[in-house]
């Protein structure tokens, strides 16, 4: 009895957040790159940086002459996962929660007049599963054929890893980034 009851309040959850999702306001598209005023660069670095880590992405590459940091690959937050920032939207969560998706982002800080511009590229990618039997879970079997062979070494590593396939650039992740950035900059 109980656990029919769960079952049912987790399926009224689950469709009062389908409903109250698509009500939301359209989000206001932020200039990409945006200035922001400042005039010590370790400061901005840094608060950039920590706004990087707010979304839990890993630095990969930090060049401050170039004024360039490269995150690490990130795979997508799903619905059990409302503390990662890296997926931004209910589209997005629902799509990262039915397939393997993932996210890297590039932030250039550059220097201007008064001040910084940043900007914010972010690349979405999704898993390449490939459906062959060779390469499915326990591919690395002995071999199918029974042809008379000298070969001592008969299990087979996979013949194709798996890959990822770009699907391009992320809007709504740079935006979000980049509204983060400027309320962390208005403070």
């Amino acid at each position: 009895m109980t656990c029919n009851l769960i079952k049912l309040l987790m399926l009224c959850i689950l469709f009062t957040s389908c409903v109250t999702g698509g009500n939301q306001p359209a989000p206001v598209a932020v200039s990409n790159p945006i200035q922001i005023s400042g005039t010590n660069q370790d400061v901005v670095w840094e608060r950039v940086v920590d706004t990087i880590h707010n979304y839990k992405f890993g630095i990969a590459r930090e060049n401050k002459l170039d004024g360039r940091i490269e995150t690490e690959y990130k795979v997508g937050a799903n619905f059990l996962e409302p503390w990662h920032g890296d997926t931004v939207g209910f589209d997005n969560r629902l799509e990262s929660s039915l397939q393997s998706i993932r996210r890297r982002a590039f932030i250039s800080v550059t220097p201007v007049e008064g001040g910084y511009l940043l900007g914010v590229e972010a690349f979405k990618e999704i898993e390449d599963v490939n459906t062959n039997l060779s390469t499915a879970p326990g591919g690395a079997t002995f071999q199918q054929d029974l042809s008379l062979r000298r070969d001592l070494n008969l299990v087979q590593d996979h013949s194709n890893p798996v890959g990822w396939i770009p699907l391009g650039r992320d809007p709504a992740l740079e935006q979000d980034m980049l509204e983060s950035l400027q309320i962390a900059f208005s403070k």
